[in-house]
């Protein structure tokens, strides 16, 4: 552990010592790791930690290694730095996102520390139930409801990971050519709504977490809002 974070990490819970206890995932294309601690001495028990490091990005799963794709990631991580900074605490109930605890950057590495969301939203899945889906849905519903025609300062002006202009070696490898020729009018028809909002920008699966009865949800993974 770096021993800068560390004391960083003890100074903003009030803990007296803190121990790495989970390996939660390796972030896309090798760029950190989402890590969970446990604390003592502090009134918060448990943390996780998204721990960026530009200088290890070696890797694309599927090989769109390119610096167009790196500097999309870069600027990802701003821009997930920026909404818990200053718009995640904009969230209502409805849509539950983990409280920003702190942040640290030093040189090319970069720390966020967040409320551990795993004691009242403890599982994910693959195969969700009705009742998950329609909680999902309620999540999206009033999160844009929430950020309904605000402007996106510091976010991204164009959200989504599959923004059309930001993709193009993904656009090639399109397969249904049907949907390959329209990308481009569903892409201005998208961007001309009526009803412009904010959006999560990935919103799968992976990236919800639910309670044990399935009625409600919580959200992370902010860098394509």
């Amino acid at each position: 552990m770096n021993p800068n974070f560390q004391q960083y990490l003890l100074t903003s819970t009030s803990a007296e010592s803190c121990k790495e206890i989970e390996h939660i995932q390796t972030l896309w294309s090798g760029y950190g790791a989402i890590l969970r601690y446990q604390l003592w001495g502090s009134s918060i028990h448990t943390v996780v930690v998204k721990h960026i490091d530009l200088s290890g990005a070696d890797h694309h799963p599927r090989g769109w290694n390119t610096n167009r794709s790196h500097q999309r990631k870069v600027q990802s991580y701003q821009v997930e730095q920026n909404w818990y900074e200053h718009w995640n605490k904009n969230c209502p109930p409805e849509c539950k996102t983990p409280n920003k605890i702190g942040s640290l950057t030093l040189e090319k590495e970069q720390w966020i520390i967040l409320e551990d969301l795993n004691p009242s939203f403890p599982l994910r899945k693959s195969n969700p139930t009705r009742i998950e889906i329609h909680s999902c849905l309620r999540w999206l519903a009033h999160f844009h409801a929430a950020f309904l025609k605000v402007s996106p300062d510091g976010l991204w002006p164009i959200g989504s990971y599959w923004h059309l202009a930001t993709r193009p070696e993904e656009w090639e490898e399109i397969k249904d050519e049907e949907v390959k020729s329209k990308a481009a009018q569903i892409d201005q028809m998208l961007n001309h709504c009526q009803y412009q909002t904010l959006i999560h920008g990935d919103a799968k699966l992976a990236n919800f977490c639910f309670s044990t009865t399935g009625h409600k949800v919580a959200a992370v993974d902010f860098q394509y809002v």
